[in-house]
């Protein structure tokens, strides 16, 4: 059932929200721009519907006149038939928004179980995400990066900029598991190894204060790709959030840039542990199949031999694992974010 009197209130708000941005600078308009953003989709939906509605009606008027009974029996099943549909689309548009859904993203990539193979496959995750991004039209910035000595992925912390980001890549946290036989498999035997993936929604200042005396920063000598190379000033900086144990470090060139990126990357973590508190709090069933961002969750698996990509969480298996691994994740992604609509629907009409 749509509720009729929460779609005044949107209208309502949208064309006030209309009527000031036509009056022109104000204080506030940043802030009215970007609920305008927000709202207009909603507003859309809801007169489309709307002018359906009203279609219906002139069209059931219609039938009394002889002269136009017959167009109004041939118009009104295909109108009627289109209510389902734009009820639903309604319905997908009032669902509640994660405020974060805007936002730029932190991905944190690290081996996990599996050795040598983990880190590889911590880098073809890597790959894959940048990969995406760049099909995306997003920026990718590499924030630190720690390399194996095989060319894998110790560890690595980046920044990705653009529309809907964290909106997109939210439901990429939790454990990423690949069977595959290893370049240093001479036994041509399958080994089953694993990834750990967090993708974090960015802070801004006003999200997280960090008082001064909550953190305690380190400089070190930072090092190159591999910690093979050296260099020869202290630029590297170490932030340790005391009451956490949160540990971030950053190893560019610049020691100031350093101190933006590291304390950049620290607020991130602590809104994320705050935004999980928050939805514990609010959700009985915290073991909902999407979105519970729980770092420890087996959350897909990567059969090279079988070319299969499956998601556990939703149960969808794709065979062409190959496009995966080269970016190819909108078919995934789409159908993890219709399973978590489908999920907020049931959750309403509950």
């Amino acid at each position: 059932m749509v509720p009729f009197d929460k779609l005044d209130q949107i209208t309502q708000r949208f064309q006030f929200l209309e009527a000031k941005l036509s009056q022109g600078a104000d204080q506030d308009f940043a802030q009215i721009s970007r609920e305008y953003a927000e709202l207009k989709p909603v507003a859309d939906e809801i007169a489309a519907y709307r002018q359906l509605l009203d279609d219906i009606a002139e069209a059931e008027q219609m039938l009394a006149d002889p002269e136009m009974k017959a167009l109004a029996e041939e118009e009104l099943p295909m109108l009627r038939d289109r209510v389902p549909e734009l009820e639903q689309e309604l319905q997908l548009a009032l669902l509640p928004k994660d405020a974060a859904d805007a936002r730029p993203a932190i991905i944190e990539i690290r081996p996990g179980t599996g050795g040598d193979e983990a880190a590889l496959f911590a880098g073809d995750l890597l790959r894959m995400y940048q990969r995406y991004a760049e099909a995306q039209g997003w920026q990718f910035d590499i924030i630190e990066e720690a390399q194996s000595e095989l060319g894998g992925i110790k560890e690595v912390v980046a920044n990705v900029r653009g529309a809907g980001v964290f909106a997109r890549l939210k439901f990429e946290s939790g454990v990423h598991r690949v069977q595959r036989v290893p370049t240093t498999e001479s036994g041509g035997r399958i080994h089953t190894s694993a990834a750990t993936v967090a993708v974090l929604p960015e802070a801004e200042d006003v999200d997280i204060d960090i008082p001064t005396t909550d953190i305690r920063i380190d400089t070190m000598r930072a090092s190159g790709a591999g910690g093979q190379h050296v260099n020869t000033t202290d630029s590297a900086v170490r932030i340790t959030h005391i009451p956490s144990g949160i540990v971030v470090t950053s190893s560019e060139k610049s020691q100031h840039r350093n101190r933006e990126i590291a304390m950049q990357v620290l607020r991130s973590r602590l809104y994320d542990l705050e935004r999980q508190r928050v939805d514990d709090e609010r959700s009985a069933d915290r073991k909902s199949q999407v979105g519970t961002g729980d770092r420890s969750e087996r959350i897909r698996t990567y059969n090279f031999p079988q070319g299969r990509m499956t998601d556990h969480r939703i149960n969808l298996t794709l065979y062409k694992l190959d496009q995966v691994m080269a970016g190819d994740l909108d078919e995934v992604i789409d159908a993890l974010i219709a399973d978590d609509q489908a999920r907020k629907l049931a959750e309403m009409g509950a």
